[in-house]
């Protein structure tokens, strides 16, 4: 037994695949929709390419993933199987629980690759006009080597960038990594630290107003904090504020005045 747990219960069973590390991960990135190799790994920018195959193998044989050639015979395509697919509640049921109670963040889970990549998935292209539309993003705190991302939508296809593509930027966003971490998970009012200054835009007046209805924000944001610590103080306190300007106003967010002026 090098990773049975010598248990006939099928809980043990099905946590000698799932528990193995990154497996649950790579799993949800299947579901999400990611096929090629180098897709699946953009996903999971911290994980070696080896131990990726590595993954992906066990995967197969757990008959939780399958691969499939590709026209031409160049290279795989990944799908997830029956068996895969009834997975997918159970991942974001346990994706809500981290929410909700997982630990905080620290620096070292501040990955600027996973960020861009899940803003990537979470672009609301039928809000965007028509053509090109070039978002850069620089994050302050985060490693020299990795603080500029652009995304580029094309008529509903986006694609992550970590070069500048060459195209002309509609908007450029600017913010600390880590605020800008938490206002993506909702932890934060991402309109509010726009109104603040906090998240700067540099843009045409027109398209900075329209930003925040281009970006989605993580599927988990509007799961409540519950876990006693930093994040809940910090949600807490967003909602309250939130609160208080609706209270004066009459407005919520989505109505307050914009100071997005370069």
């Amino acid at each position: 037994m090098t990773r049975g747990y010598g248990q006939y219960c099928p809980l043990s069973l099905a946590c000698e695949v799932l528990g193995e590390r990154w497996s649950i991960l790579v799993l949800s990135r299947l579901i999400d929709g990611c096929r090629r190799f180098n897709e699946i790994h953009r996903g999971v920018p911290r994980m070696s390419a080896s131990l990726l195959s590595q993954r992906l193998a066990q995967l197969e044989d757990a008959g939780i993933a399958e691969r499939r050639p590709l026209p031409g015979g160049r290279g795989y395509a990944y799908f997830p199987t029956e068996a895969g697919w009834e997975l997918e509640p159970l991942i974001m049921d346990l994706a809500v629980w981290g929410q909700r109670w997982a630990r905080d963040m620290t620096a070292e889970d501040l990955d600027p690759g996973f960020l861009v990549w899940s803003m990537h998935t979470r672009l609301n292209t039928e809000a965007m006009p028509p053509g090109r539309t070039v978002l850069a993003f620089e994050f302050s705190g985060a490693p020299s080597d990795c603080r500029r991302f652009w995304l580029v939508n094309s008529d509903g296809e986006v694609e992550m960038c970590l070069k500048d593509p060459g195209y002309e930027v509609d908007v450029k966003v600017m913010a600390d990594l880590r605020l800008f971490i938490e206002a993506w998970r909702g932890l934060r009012s991402l309109k509010r630290e726009i109104a603040k200054g906090s998240i700067r835009l540099e843009g045409p007046s027109a398209k900075k107003r329209a930003l925040p209805d281009w970006l989605m924000l993580s599927a988990l944001a509007p799961f409540e904090r519950q876990r006693p610590g930093r994040e809940r103080d910090l949600a807490q306190h967003s909602q309250k504020t939130r609160g208080k300007s609706r209270s004066k106003t009459g407005r919520s967010d989505s109505q307050a005045p914009s100071t997005m002026e370069t």
